[in-house]
C-alpha cells in the first residue's frame, strides 16, 4: 500500500490531536495546523504550521506557502473548531458569533481552496461536524449554526468537485476540552443535553480523542461508498 498523505487541521489537542497521532503511528505523512505546538506529535514526525485560523489575513499566505510542492492528499479533515459559551442566542454578541463562525465555517472555505488549487489531487474531505448541526438544541446557539453551514459548504464543494469525495462526519461524544467546560456547567433545564453529556463522561460512551480517532479512521473508507456532499454520523454508521 503506498504511503498516505493527511492534512488535518485543530491537531493541538482532542480528536485532532488523536487523528493525527494515529496517522503518525500507521506510518502515513502528516500534515497539522493548530495555534499552539503538539511538541509530541512533532517529535514523532508531523509536518507542523502555526495557524490562527481566525486570522484569514495572515494565516491564509502562510498556509498556502505551507502546503506548497505537495501534489496530492489522500484525506484532509477539517476537524478545527470553537464551541463557544452555552447560552440563549439572543444573549449571544455578534461579535461572539462571528467569531465562531470564522474558525467552524469560513477557514474551511480558504483552506478547501487552497488545497484544491493547481490542479491538486484530493481523494476525501471530511468535515468534522456534530449532531447539533441537526439538533438545534437550546443553547448551542453560534456552534449548531456554524456546523448546519459547515454540513452545506461540503455539499456545496461536492458538487463542484467531483472527482473528490466530501462528507460532513459527526464523531460522536469525544472526551475533550470541550466536554471538560459543557461537564462543569451549572444544571439548568433550559440546557438538557449537559446532563446526558455529565452522565456520559468518564465511560465508553465518551471515548478519548485519540480511541474515537481509531474509529474515525477505520470508518472513512466506508463514507466514500455513500453520496458524495452527504452527512453521516459514527453512531448510525
Amino acid at each position: 500500500m503506498d504511503k498516505q498523505c493527511v492534512l488535518i487541521t485543530g491537531v493541538s489537542s482532542g480528536l485532532g490531536h488523536g487523528l493525527a497521532r494515529c496517522y503518525l503511528e500507521m506510518g502515513a505523512d502528516v500534515y497539522g495546523c493548530s495555534r499552539r505546538s503538539p511538541e509530541a506529535l512533532i517529535e514523532q514526525g508531523l509536518n507542523f504550521c502555526n495557524l490562527d485560523l481566525s486570522q484569514q489575513t495572515e494565516s491564509e499566505p502562510k498556509f498556502c506557502q505551507w502546503i506548497q510542492g505537495i501534489e496530492s492528499f489522500d484525506c484532509v479533515i477539517l476537524n478545527a473548531g470553537v464551541l463557544g459559551k452555552i447560552k440563549d442566542i439572543k444573549d449571544c454578541t455578534m461579535e461572539a458569533m462571528k467569531e465562531t463562525m470564522e474558525i467552524n465555517v469560513w477557514s474551511n472555505k480558504w483552506i478547501l481552496d487552497a488545497c484544491l488549487a493547481e490542479a491538486r489531487s484530493i481523494k476525501q474531505v471530511i468535515g468534522i461536524s456534530s449532531g447539533a448541526s441537526l439538533s438545534g438544541s437550546r443553547g448551542w446557539n453560534g456552534y449548531s449554526l456554524s456546523k448546519a453551514a459547515l454540513n452545506m459548504l461540503i455539499k456545496l464543494y461536492a458538487g463542484e468537485c467531483p472527482s473528490t469525495h466530501f462528507t460532513s462526519f459527526a464523531p460522536g461524544l469525544v472526551d475533550t476540552a470541550m466536554q471538560d467546560y459543557l461537564t462543569s456547567l451549572p444544571e439548568d433545564p433550559r440546557y438538557g443535553p449537559i446532563e446526558i453529556l455529565k452522565a456520559a463522561k468518564g465511560t465508553q460512551s465518551m471515548p478519548s480523542g485519540y480511541e474515537c480517532a481509531k474509529k474515525l479512521i477505520e470508518a472513512f473508507p466506508r463514507l466514500l461508498e455513500k453520496e458524495s456532499g452527504g452527512y453521516a454520523d459514527i453512531r448510525k454508521l
